[in-house]
């Protein structure tokens, strides 16, 4: 099993931006001694607790305090920025840090549509033309014969594209780049994408197939332990994907808040996303879920309020596998 960190820097309630992003400069140094591949950066915008929102610039603050871990972003929202752009700071960090760079990229929004004319300079909706920005993307990192985009490296950076289903595995296997997807997102196409993607693959910036898929996983000390710890994480879900507050609560905080039946209802449901147990359980769940997507490359996201905490459970899963 090959184990990466997929992480969105969610702030813990009662704790700065500041001492967030120290955290979690801590955090890639800590899972590059426990073996991890690769430690990537989200991009949020917008939002009172999610402070990742420059993947690039977390790229290279951890590549620089990190030697072997590869360092990526899950993902850059390519329908907003320039793709010449975008290939121009993976090669510099690619020439910064040969060989450890790692290029995802989404077709998100980014957030509401204020956040996205924010960010595309009060641009016309791009989402549409996904495809065509990421091809123009593959050809900048590959060398256009015509328009170059520098500096240009020996070995352009590996690039994934991130996706919830068939046709997003489609367009990546056509490509001949590295698809992700969206297991702590959508949890009902894994099987079907990643089948999709391995039968229609053809070379291309990659010449063989290479696909992952990104998951909530809590690693406790026993299955109870990791369901205490959980509790955070579950409020921290339903609150963020209502547009609420989106820090972690304490688990104080997540015992002794009272919920409606509906929300119950909604973590139930947002369970499926998840894996969460001791180290017996989760190395069980992630071994079936390896065998049904065919697949034995995850990205880990742990939003747990604390930190220490967070560290712990990467550190009994990697010692798992």
């Amino acid at each position: 099993m090959r184990l990466s960190i997929l992480d969105q820097i969610p702030r813990p309630k009662g704790k700065s931006v500041e001492e967030t992003i120290a955290e979690t400069l801590t955090t890639v140094a800590f899972a590059e001694t426990l073996g991890y591949e690769r430690y990537w950066f989200a991009e949020h915008h917008g939002t009172k607790g999610m402070t990742s929102s420059s993947p690039e610039i977390l790229m290279a603050a951890a590549a620089a305090r990190t030697t072997t871990i590869h360092v990526g972003s899950g993902g850059i929202l390519l329908p907003q920025y320039s793709p010449y752009k975008v290939a121009s700071q993976l090669l510099q960090l690619q020439s910064l840090f040969p060989g450890r760079i790692d290029g995802g990229v989404g077709r998100s929004p980014g957030g509401n549509e204020r956040i996205r004319l924010a960010l595309s300079d009060r641009r016309e909706n791009q989402l549409g033309e996904y495809s065509e920005k990421l091809e123009e993307l593959i050809r900048f990192l590959k060398g256009n014969k015509g328009l170059q985009a520098t500096p240009r490296t020996k070995d352009a950076p590996v690039l994934f594209s991130l996706g919830l289903g068939e046709n997003s595995a489609k367009l990546a296997a056509s490509l001949g780049i590295g698809y992700v997807f969206g297991h702590f997102i959508n949890s009902t196409r894994g099987q079907n994408a990643h089948k999709v993607y391995r039968e229609n693959f053809t070379a291309g910036l990659m010449d063989s197939p290479q696909a992952l898929s990104a998951v909530f996983v809590i690693c406790g000390e026993s299955d109870e332990h990791a369901e205490e710890l959980a509790a955070s994480q579950d409020l921290w879900l339903l609150r963020t994907e209502k547009g609420l507050d989106s820090r972690i609560p304490s688990n104080e905080e997540a015992k002794t808040v009272k919920l409606r039946e509906e929300d119950k209802k909604i973590i139930l449901r947002n369970r499926r996303r998840m894996i969460i147990g001791g180290p017996k359980t989760v190395k069980e769940q992630l071994n079936i879920l390896a065998d049904k997507y065919q697949s034995n490359e995850w990205l880990i996201l742990t939003n747990v309020y604390d930190f220490e905490e967070k560290r712990r459970s990467f550190e009994r899963l990697a010692s798992v596998f």
